[in-house]
């Protein structure tokens, strides 16, 4: 999730729709300005038990190691560290003290491995000091939501209470799961649109191909990808497929009147994070609350607290992707970009999807959580549209390809042996969980454990 960045200036009210819209229309850049941006989450937990780490006495140290050895500079909230700030990246917690970097945006992928590489050198340094591993899964593999401490963050005092009301499994998704965010620059409204759909129909895909989350609360959920899972009962308001992404005539003043029937979490005043759980953005707007009124950055506050599969912000977030294993990590970029960068790649990837009707994109969406790429649609197992994407990614790479520099499908190796022999992460997790690991916890923590190679 976002961190808060307080509003520099005086604030600026919001008086018409346009003011909405035009967020959207002024974030588009032409496409030699085009980056990709990467956003990794891990898991961490006591090398010994496999049990969650705690913020107190955990989590918080190792961003204080990192602050006090790599000149990161802290960011305190009621007296307590709970995110660190660079140049143009940030390492953030998530509500059960799962690690976020949010990378520098690139221009390409071979860059983004460097920045990757250091950031793993660095977590993985200051965590074996303390007993903590960082583990490659998208799911806390052991300790129950009881046993896991909420970070102390005053926005997830708001959040929390209002996931209970509205769906069943938002503490599962707030405490124990970890994704790979990949977002995405558009040059147009167009551009915007046909990624927005590109990408939400292609969602359970990507979700198959990567799905790596089968294990948690110590045993196999039943799940390939159970994170993916859990956002099906989080807050069906916020989350999921958005039906109207699919129609021919979408535009920003689309995802405008989404976004103002979501129900809003918070506003920030002076420090003050004010419950609005009972406003949508519509209602808050029309009527204000407590003598405040709607401001521009209570606007792009609110457009960070909705998570559909694909989200609309300054830039396209692409957001069904389990967190992964180092050496997959880097797939989920570089396939993202190798298809959105491309205008004939994007058009080919809505061509493999575009024919489904709604109901189809449904099921095949739940069916990927659980059966990933031996899913089917139509007849067609996922696994073979998996295979045309990664070949679709590939051709965009290798057009993107800049000087001596080597191809970024270089990134795809592995992820195209997996799925050329039709197997996501999960399958390999679930074949050593019950075969070499003899579902021993500890083999499975030394087998996921992030490591610093040279």
């Amino acid at each position: 999730m976002s961190q808060y960045v307080a509003e520099s200036g005086a604030p600026v009210a919001l008086e018409s729709h346009d003011q909405l819209v035009s967020y959207f229309e002024s974030a588009c850049k032409p496409r030699p300005k085009w980056r990709i941006g990467t956003e990794y989450e891990k898991v961490a937990v006591w090398a010994a038990d496999g049990k969650a780490v705690p913020f107190t006495g955990g989590i918080e140290e190792v961003l204080r190691r990192l602050a006090d050895c790599y000149g990161w500079r802290p960011v305190v909230e009621d007296g307590r560290l709970i995110a660190l700030q660079g140049e143009g990246v940030a390492i953030t917690l998530e509500p059960g003290g799962q690690l976020e970097l949010s990378g520098a945006q690139y221009d390409t992928i071979h860059s983004a491995s460097r920045e990757f590489a250091e950031h793993v050198k660095q977590i993985v340094t200051a965590g074996s000091e303390l007993g903590i591993a960082f583990l490659g899964l998208g799911m806390q593999p052991v300790s129950t939501l009881d046993e896991i401490e909420w970070v102390p963050k005053r926005r997830y005092r708001i959040m929390a209470p209002y996931m209970e009301r509205v769906g069943s499994l938002g503490h599962r998704m707030m405490k124990q799961t970890a994704t790979v965010q990949v977002n995405l620059d558009y040059s147009s409204e167009r551009d915007a649109m046909m990624k927005m759909r590109a990408g939400m129909g292609s969602a359970a895909l990507l979700t198959a191909m990567f799905a790596n989350s089968p294990i948690s609360d110590g045993r196999l959920n039943g799940y390939m990808s159970f994170r993916g899972h859990i956002w099906t009962d989080t807050d069906p308001a916020r989350c999921g497929l958005l039906p109207f992404v699919f129609r021919d005539a979408v535009s920003f003043s689309d995802y405008v009147e989404y976004a103002l029937d979501v129900p809003m979490y918070f506003i920030v005043r002076d420090g003050r994070w004010i419950d609005m759980t009972d406003f949508t953005f519509r209602r808050f707007w029309a009527q204000g609350h407590q003598h405040e009124r709607a401001t521009v950055a209570d606007w792009n506050l609110h457009l960070t607290t909705l998570f559909p599969e694909v989200r609309l912000k300054g830039y396209i977030e692409i957001r069904s992707i389990d967190s992964q294993a180092p050496e997959l990590m880097l797939a989920a970029p570089a396939l993202v970009k190798g298809l959105f960068h491309e205008e004939d790649c994007l058009l080919a990837v809505w061509d493999l999807v575009k024919q489904w009707k709604w109901e189809e994109r449904v099921d095949l969406y739940r069916a990927a959580h659980r059966q990933a790429l031996k899913a089917r649609i139509r007849g067609i197992e996922v696994a073979e549209l998996a295979r045309e994407l990664i070949d679709i990614a590939e051709t965009g790479l290798n057009r993107q390809r800049q000087g001596e520099q080597e191809s970024e499908a270089m990134y795809l190796e592995r992820l195209r042996d997996l799925v050329r022999r039709g197997r996501c992460p999960a399958d390999v997790i679930i074949e050593k969980w019950n075969g070499s690991w003899e579902r021993d916890v500890k083999r499975l923590v030394e087998g996921t454990a992030y490591r610093v190679t040279e």
